[in-house]
């Protein structure tokens, strides 16, 4: 892409960033929706033909964008969510229940899931589990419409709230979602590592302990120490160090949270963990103390503004690339693996999850047979998902074929329509019940 068309979609996207939420306030629609058939129309005119747009010529530039984008808003999740998580307590283990299931129970079912409609659709082992794995995890950057809108600190001018009080969610679902979130892109990973090592022909014997012990507990264990040790440094720094000069919160430089986020993901790949869980842990952590401080608020804007920004950038990118060939290797296939993954594996996997054993409703962590359907309805396919395939394709030459890009593509699209335009009806019924309950 030329110097001239790259500032005329970094401009379009910057200005498009500023106005979508207000114009789509009241409109059936989502940013996403709008950005991508943006794109798409834009791809029908006559751009240049030499475009950087065939996934496989530009592998590792997806890669490096797309993760930069989940990084953002993986930061911005941690930050946002105002629950506090003791895992010594067992109220708050409780009271975090949902995420767990989503994770523990909901995320393998999806992958097997998806795994198993790939093996009868005729593919390769490991690229049936390559697919579960990219299409698993629900995205934190195209769920912001069913997540938690922000960091709660400070008592609300005009309401009667007790400044002593506990800050926690007070929306299960919203809650449930975006943990889930936080946590399963880092999550996805060693997945992805089993598909690799099952294209080595090194997933049995020695290989599948190798598995085990290494990329799904060793590195998950490193990731989420060194997010939390680095969270800790940075909020007794930013908070109570001896000299005024290092207390950042006191002059509410938010660009912290840009230098935790690099801090924490760098550590944590340096030493062999899970970056993505890192960043997330490291947001958590930096969140949990001070909980009432206005610099939370403040970090969080800044890092939802370069979310924004981003992800408009790469879903005009995504629109474009439809209409000009990315779907050209898409059969039945790929549409019945990735409206199957929507509309069957994951609603089924995510209810089951929710209903064994629940939390009863009314309690923290406790949902509604409504809002256990919601929950494992909505789990929003996207950037990351784009990001996994990018990932993979480099260390797998088999994992670049057109027909998992054009099957990931889909899936993305379809994903972003389908939920696009169920959330609002949905959660506008959920928050209505919920005010009905609460009288």
């Amino acid at each position: 892409m030329t110097a001239d068309l790259v500032y005329l979609v970094a401009g379009a996207s910057l200005l498009l960033a500023i106005v979508l939420p207000s114009i789509l306030g009241r409109l059936p629609l989502t940013s996403p929706m709008v950005l991508v058939g943006l794109g798409m129309l834009l791809g029908l005119t006559p751009l240049p033909d030499d475009l950087p747009l065939s996934p496989q010529d530009n592998r590792a530039a997806i890669e490096h964008i797309t993760e930069l984008t989940v990084l953002i808003a993986l930061m911005g999740v941690g930050l946002a969510l105002d629950r506090p998580l003791d895992p010594r307590q067992k109220s708050s283990r409780r009271a975090w229940s949902p995420t767990w299931r989503l994770l523990g129970i909901a995320m393998p079912l999806s992958i097997a899931g998806v795994a198993l409609l790939g093996w009868w659709a005729g593919l390769a082992p490991a690229v049936a589990i390559l697919l579960g794995a990219v299409l698993a995890p629900t995205d934190p950057v195209l769920a912001s419409d069913v997540q938690v809108a922000g960091p709660a600190t400070t008592t609300v001018i005009g309401e009667d709230v007790d400044d002593c009080a506990p800050i926690d969610e007070d929306d299960e679902v919203r809650f449930a979602l975006t943990a889930e979130a936080g946590l399963n892109d880092g999550l996805a990973f060693p997945f992805v590592y089993l598909a690799v090592l099952v294209a080595g022909g090194g997933a049995l014997g020695a290989g599948a302990l190798e598995w085990v012990g290494w990329y799904l507990l060793g590195k998950t264990v490193i990731g989420v120490l060194v997010g939390v040790a680095v969270g800790h440094v940075l909020a007794r720094v930013a908070f109570r160090a001896v000299s005024p000069a290092l207390r950042i919160a006191e002059r509410g430089e938010p660009l912290l949270a840009v230098a935790a986020l690099a801090a924490s993901y760098g550590a944590a790949e340096a030493l062999g963990g899970y970056g993505f869980l890192a960043v997330f842990a490291c947001a958590m952590t930096f969140r949990a103390s001070e909980r009432r401080h206005d610099y939370h608020r403040a970090m969080h804007e800044v890092v939802e503004r370069l979310e924004r920004l981003l992800t408009l950038f790469v879903l005009l990118v995504l629109g474009i690339a439809l209409t000009r060939g990315l779907l050209e290797n898409l059969d039945w296939r790929g549409v019945a693996i990735g409206l199957g993954l929507i509309l069957v594996v994951r609603p089924v996997a995510g209810f089951l999850a929710l209903s064994v054993r629940p939390v009863p409703p009314g309690e923290r962590g406790g949902l509604t047979r409504t809002e256990r359907g919601t929950a494992a309805f909505f789990g929003v396919r996207g950037v990351g998902s784009l990001f996994y395939l990018a990932y993979a394709a480099g260390e797998v030459e088999a994992f670049g074929q057109p027909w998992l890009w054009s099957t990931v593509g889909f899936t993305v699209v379809a994903s972003v329509l389908v939920h696009g335009v169920l959330v609002g009806p949905v959660m506008g019924l959920l928050d209505r019940r919920e005010r009905v309950t609460t009288g």
